[in-house]
């Protein structure tokens, strides 16, 4: 016992030392702050800023030359006031036009830059018409005799020539090339598209639209007010040229399938009134074969076939649409509270079981070493028994006075 006290007496003082010495020396940094320049031992972290963005434009390209810097577009109404209703559809956050001169020649371009790239795709399709040919720029890209359009990312090139070149394709994929993919989910395609058959599809045709102006602007065939666009409705039309006759397909994709069984029934009885439905009908439906006009629903994805295809045609066009969900298993607790419980008290009766346990063996070896330590130079097991433990033996003198033979000599 009295080893293990002098251990634990030992240990407090060298804690208490070590304590006292680290609180009486001052950092180096304070001491090398104090004197305005770090400590010789202190290590000096640079921190590196990162580049600032490329511009959304250059003051140069491939010989084209600015007139002025470019100028910033902050909001939708300044980018394009006849579509700012569409470009809020569809997130704008900003953008850039300039002007660019060249051999008497002109050059105006305007960068528009979305939320993410489903924004982007979105306002390309609806700025590109139907039939427009393809051009091989950015992500994606059409060309309508002096006017380029592409897309890459989240963001949208569009470009007039005074007079297009042979190279203005390779001058566009050169400023294709300063634009960034955005990290992440951002750089997505809009899911829906996934949902749209190959098979007889025009190239060109597809329109994606996040709200009624863009749908209504990309062809859409159903009123606006119809789809449900305040419900989270998000829409894809595309045409497709079938031996019988051209065709359109609707695809509107809802936040939830019981939202798209109700917004189904509702599409179908608009159709089935006909002359009568209110709002009337687009151009678009009175233009199709009545007997070709068909709804169904897969999933969350309602889906609608219009135009003058035969209706065995427009029915297996419509059949191919099948929704796909990717089911993603969440784990449940399988444990109740009362589990939960009895496993913590289990869990304490273990820590106390294996700390009484180490106690005990810690006490055997400590105390059963210094046993055997003793015995082995002969002395008792126990110190009670050791020689120079100090005893009075008040009680053997005292007996021994009581028992010794009285003077006769009363003073003596």
């Amino acid at each position: 016992m009295r080893w293990i006290s002098w251990m634990v007496c030992s240990a407090l003082v060298v804690g208490s030392t070590v304590i006292t010495a680290a609180q009486a020396v001052p950092p180096k940094s304070a001491a090398g702050n104090a004197a305005g320049k770090p400590a010789p031992n202190e290590v000096v972290t640079k921190v590196i800023l990162p580049p600032s963005p490329t511009a959304l434009l250059p003051d140069a390209l491939d010989g084209w030359i600015a007139d002025a810097p470019p100028k910033a577009l902050s909001d939708a109404a300044a980018a394009d006031p006849a579509n700012a209703a569409a470009l809020k559809e569809y997130d704008f956050t900003g953008g850039a036009a300039s002007s660019y001169k060249r051999d008497g020649e002109t050059l105006s371009v305007h960068v528009l830059r979305f939320q993410d790239a489903s924004g982007a795709y979105g306002a390309y399709s609806f700025y590109r018409q139907n039939g427009w040919p393809k051009a091989d720029i950015g992500t994606g890209g059409a060309s309508n005799h002096n006017r380029v359009l592409f897309w890459k990312g989240d963001t949208v090139v569009d470009a007039n020539f005074s007079h297009i070149g042979p190279l203005a394709a390779s001058e566009m994929r050169e400023l294709a090339t300063r634009i960034a993919i955005p990290p992440g989910n951002k750089s997505m395609m809009p899911p829906i598209l996934a949902n749209l058959p190959q098979h007889w599809l025009d190239p060109q045709s597809t329109h994606y639209a996040e709200g009624p102006t863009g749908y209504a602007g990309g062809g859409g065939v159903l009123p606006s007010e119809l789809v449900g666009f305040d419900r989270g409705a998000e829409a894809a039309t595309a045409s497709y040229s079938l031996s019988s006759g051209p065709a359109t397909l609707t695809v509107i994709d809802y936040p939830t399938p019981q939202m798209a069984e109700a917004m189904e029934t509702k599409i179908r009885d608009y159709i089935k009134a006909g002359n009568n439905a209110q709002p009337p009908w687009s151009k678009a439906l009175k233009d199709s074969d009545v007997a070709s006009l068909e709804v169904r629903r897969s999933g969350p994805l309602v889906i609608l076939v219009s135009g003058d295809a035969i209706p065995d045609e427009s029915h297996r066009l419509i059949e191919t649409v099948h929704f796909q969900a990717d089911l993603v298993a969440i784990p449940q607790p399988t444990t109740s509270e009362i589990g939960k419980t009895a496993q913590l008290l289990v869990g304490i009766a273990g820590i106390v079981i294996v700390g009484g346990s180490a106690a005990l063996l810690l006490g055997f070896f400590l105390g059963g070493g210094r046993a055997l330590y003793r015995i082995a130079r002969g002395m008792p097991a126990s110190s009670m028994y050791d020689e120079e433990f100090i005893s009075m033996n008040l009680r053997e003198k005292w007996d021994d006075r009581l028992n010794a033979p009285k003077s006769p000599n009363p003073k003596g």
